[in-house]
């Protein structure tokens, strides 16, 4: 009797987007784009984050925001009202990016920007793809960026390493937000960076508030300096 073949989907998806995305990676690379990939839970201050760092980015760094949700522009509208050129990425319902969807956005990006403006210098030096508010399913797909960033906000708790390990593993640096609620949540911040260090020793680690602004001066300046690295 003749057995059923068995495909293993995920691992077949997973491999050729990997090949994809290093292509891209490559493409970008040449085009001198940092691609920072953001990843985190619904309300850890993703778009809060960014808006805070544009104030030290301003006039030293061209950049932009690909916004992807599942559906509705509100994120996108903000950047733009805030004076940062961004670009709604509408998922149809898929809970991440993977690497051809993030160029597609790239590609929407550049026509954004080349009808936006009258200078030569029309590109951008750094771009964010902020991902879908999940941390499960933008951590299995690489997007082609040349930096994994998530943010770990204190409300949600110090426990997010140890239940989510492979976001934690995956990202080159993480963000602490909303530290002005230290005082309100039980956070135990050692915990918290023994499980992250743990998984991935290499972790860069960032505390800010992006309401009141501690510690973001210090993020943005670390961020130019991975873009010009990177753009060199």
């Amino acid at each position: 009797m003749e057995l059923a073949k068995v495909i293993e989907l995920k691992e077949s998806i997973l491999e050729n987007n990997d090949q994809d995305a290093q292509v891209l990676r490559d493409e970008l690379k040449e085009k001198k784009i940092c691609l920072i990939n953001l990843m985190s839970s619904p309300g850890s201050g993703k778009t809060t984050t960014l808006l805070a760092l544009n104030e030290y980015f301003k006039g030293k760094i061209r950049w932009g925001v690909m916004e992807a949700d599942i559906d509705s522009s509100v994120d996108a509208q903000t950047m733009l009202d805030a004076g940062v050129p961004s670009v709604q990425l509408h998922t149809g319902g898929m809970c991440h990016l993977d690497a051809d969807m993030t160029r597609q956005g790239i590609r929407a990006m550049e026509s954004h920007i080349a009808e936006k403006s009258d200078s030569e210098k029309s590109g951008l030096d750094l771009l964010f793809l902020e991902n879908i508010g999940n941390l499960v399913c933008p951590a299995e797909f690489d997007t082609g960026a040349a930096l994994n960033m998530t943010i770990l906000s204190v409300p949600e708790g110090d426990d997010k390493p140890a239940k989510y390990p492979l976001m934690y593993e995956v990202a080159d640096l993480l963000v602490v937000n909303k530290i002005d609620a230290l005082a309100v949540f039980d956070f135990d911040k050692e915990r918290m960076e023994r499980d992250v260090l743990t998984r991935n020793p290499d972790m860069k680690i960032f505390y800010i508030s992006a309401l009141t602004g501690e510690g973001v001066e210090e993020l943005a300046s670390y961020l130019i300096e991975k873009t010009k690295e990177w753009n060199a």
